[in-house]
């Protein structure tokens, strides 16, 4: 059974509310859920009351391996639910606020170790070339 964490829409027509819940997978976005964990009022005027969250819930269901989805997920980032770490789970790789990947150590590395082969191999061609040269003048040497 998967289980996910994502926004229940409430409200009315044109002032969307909305539950941030825990549920499985495979029911529909309004359906049953297992719990509902906070509250979402983006059109709320007042900030402290624009979202409730129980962060000591959200830590649980991620510990036992639940899946926020985005939205979810940058609303535990902005409360604090993750404190500095990914959600369990995710592998996303790192990327900078223009979508790029970030450059990392590690990914350094790897582009360091791609170049100097690239300059290996770069520099065998060279060498295949100048011996051809050499081979061909020999041989043009040898006919006169």
């Amino acid at each position: 059974m998967a289980v996910v964490i994502r926004m229940k829409r409430t409200g009315r027509r044109n002032r969307p509310c909305y539950r941030i819940s825990v549920s499985e997978r495979r029911v529909p976005r309004d359906g049953r859920t297992l719990e509902c964990i906070g509250l979402y009022d983006p059109i709320q005027d007042r900030e402290e009351l624009r979202l409730e969250l129980d962060v000591e819930r959200a830590r649980h269901w991620l510990a036992v391996g639940a899946i926020p989805s985005d939205t979810v997920k940058s609303i535990f980032k902005r409360r604090g639910v993750y404190e500095g770490e990914l959600a369990p789970g995710a592998k996303r790789k790192a990327r900078d606020r223009k979508g790029r990947r970030k450059v990392t150590a590690k990914r350094t590395r790897k582009l360091q170790e791609k170049s100097s082969r690239a300059e290996l191999k770069l520099g065998r061609q060279k060498a295949r070339a100048e011996e051809k040269k050499a081979a061909k003048a020999a041989a043009g040497s040898s006919d006169e």
